[in-house]
């Protein structure tokens, strides 16, 4: 038996994505926006404070709606059913990607990736958590279970 080839992998996953009903993806979204906060929030503690402007940047921006100008390469991005972004800039604040990673003269001070690194294991709990609870709510045929 021959392995699969990733084209092969990804049609499979691809179909079982789309045959997720749109009701459990509905279901699922305030999670996915609560973990999305929950980094930001994490993200604005560990920024330096020196004008303060840099952490009052970070947005979250919700699932079908659309990111700031400026923040992820300096245009907009609509986030998909199934996400919720966290982004980092506006007009005025244009500097996010050199705190966090530096520059030729300038030290790095990450703090979106650490932030990350941080709530990751606890968003994955609570998007598994409200994923099984939509699935569950679906096959009893409500969503008041």
């Amino acid at each position: 038996m021959g392995e699969d080839t990733l084209t092969m992998q990804a049609a499979r996953l691809c179909a079982r994505l789309e045959a997720i009903p749109a009701e459990i993806v509905i279901q699922v979204q305030p999670t996915l926006v609560a973990c999305a906060e929950d980094l930001a929030h994490v993200a604005r503690a560990l920024v330096r404070k020196d004008s303060g402007a840099l952490a009052e940047s970070v947005t979250v921006t919700p699932p079908g709606a659309e990111t700031p100008a400026y923040a992820e390469g300096g245009g907009r991005r609509t986030a998909g059913e199934n996400q919720a972004l966290v982004t980092v800039g506006n007009p005025e604040v244009r500097y996010g990607h050199f705190e966090e990673f530096g520059t030729v003269k300038a030290e790095a001070h990450p703090f979106l990736i650490p932030a990350e690194r941080l709530t990751r294991d606890r968003s994955k709990r609570r998007i598994a958590r409200a994923v099984s609870k939509a699935i569950k709510q679906a096959a009893q045929g409500g969503s008041d279970a």
